[in-house]
Parts: C-alpha cells; sequence; structure tokens
C-alpha cells in the first residue's frame, strides 16, 4: 500500500499522530503483518526513534479498529487500509500507492458488497504488484457498479434499446440478468442512452480490450504504469460518478 521509500518523510510529518505512524507502517510492505519488533524496528529506521518509549501494543490497541493483533503480529484491518489510504494518499509519490490510496478511498461509498469485495480484491492485487489480476478485478467492479446504475435508475429505457437491438433480448429486472449481455453490447447501449457519453464509451472499450488480453492466457506483457492507467481511468468516469 505505501512504497517503503515513502515510509522516512511520512514518518517524520508533524501532522500525524503517533498511532496515524504506526498505521503507516504497518500499511508498508504490502500490509503484511509485523510482530511489535519489526514495527520498532521500521520506524527507528526511518528516523521515528522515539517508538523506543512508545507502547505499540497500547497504541494500536486503541486505533479503533483499524488495527488488529493476530498470530504474526499485528495488521491493518479493511477500515484501517481504508483511513490509511485517506491520511497519505496525497503523499505518495510513486502510482501504485497514489492509486491504490485514491480507489480505497471510494470504497466506503460503494454500497453494494459483492462489487465492493471485486474492487477490494483488484486494489490488494495492484498492490502486491499482480497486474493481470489488477485489472480483471477492478473492471469487473466497474461493470458492476454500472450494472446496478441501470437496474436502479435507466432499467426500462436499457430494455426498449437492448430489445430494438435484439427481438430476442428477455426483459433484464436484475443485474444478473444484464450480466448475460457481452460488455461490448453494454457499453454501447448504456452510451446510446446517455449514461456514458460517446468519449467516455471510447475510453472504456480500451480498458475492456486490456481486461480481455488479461484475462486469457498469452504473452501480453503489462507494467505498473499501464495498470495505473487503467485504474485511473475507471476511478475517474465509473468509480467517482456511479459509487
Amino acid at each position: 500500500m505505501i512504497a517503503n521509500d515513502q515510509l522516512k518523510n511520512l514518518l517524520n510529518k508533524s501532522e500525524f499522530s503517533n498511532t496515524d505512524k504506526l498505521l503507516i507502517i504497518l500499511a508498508s510492505d504490502n500490509g503484511k503483518a509485523k510482530p511489535v519488533a519489526e514495527i520498532r524496528k521500521s520506524a527507528t529506521t526511518n528516523g521515528l526513534r522515539a517508538t523506543t518509549k512508545w507502547n505499540l501494543s497500547s497504541l494500536l490497541s486503541r486505533s479503533k479498529g483499524r488495527a488488529i493483533s493476530t498470530p504474526d503480529g499485528w495488521e491493518l484491518t479493511t477500515d484501517g487500509r481504508t483511513y490509511v489510504a485517506s491520511l497519505v494518499g496525497p503523499l505518495a509519490a510513486t502510482p501504485s500507492p497514489r492509486i491504490a490510496s485514491s480507489l480505497r478511498v471510494h470504497l466506503a461509498s460503494i454500497t453494494d458488497s459483492n462489487t465492493r469485495a471485486f474492487v477490494e480484491e483488484g486494489i490488494e492485487c495492484f498492490e502486491r504488484r499482480l497486474y493481470r489480476s489488477a485489472v480483471v478485478l477492478t473492471w469487473v467492479g466497474a461493470v458492476s457498479l454500472l450494472q446496478d446504475f441501470v437496474v436502479k435508475q435507466y432499467l426500462a429505457d436499457f430494455n426498449a434499446e437492448a430489445t430494438r437491438r435484439d427481438a430476442k433480448w428477455h426483459t433484464a429486472k436484475t443485474t444478473d440478468d444484464l450480466g448475460r449481455m457481452k460488455e461490448d453490447d453494454f457499453l454501447q447501449i448504456i452510451e446510446k442512452i446517455s449514461i456514458i457519453g460517446k468519449n467516455v464509451k471510447q475510453e472504456l472499450e480500451k480498458q475492456l480490450k486490456l481486461r480481455n488480453g488479461c484475462g486469457h492466457p498469452n504473452t501480453l506483457k503489462i507494467s505498473e504504469n499501464i495498470v495505473a492507467a487503467h485504474i485511473e481511468i475507471l476511478m475517474l468516469n465509473v468509480f467517482t460518478k456511479f459509487s
């Protein structure tokens, strides 16, 4: 979640509380669980020597459920990850923590639990540099949001346009029904009924092609920047508008 080379800068920000700084440490190394000794070592290595006098477990236990003690050490909860993302998002300089942090901020606004689970898994994959999986899961989350929006506000218009295009279309009533349609056709229809604009549709078509390339065994190579751009397109044009 937070690149290790960002710790020194973040841990010495005066605006963060002692507990905040410990949570930031827990967000490093892809958020893996850390025993107290490792947390203290990370702090002192990055210039936060005051932790030698802190009761780390006491501070973390009073973090309002943002961190929990496990057999492997202390680790962030989902609420903790979201909190750290909102705390340090603008300060993270590399694409991975910046994009992932921004997307985590939007998690709380996604009301559908299934969609939220897909998006959170996608963020986890991006943070762990599982780039193909990140592309697929964030795309699924974005499409799920759009489908939910159609069902709640544009179902009659959608069915009318779908039937006009295909007389065999069975009237959709739920998001599962919408899932029967190819995603490219789905994008064409929601653009036609003005849920999204032409330029947004064209950008989403590009992301769908990337998703298809990442979802099947092939020789396609992708980098962090490509995936960051994919997620940012979805965030700006879907997650921030339809959550």
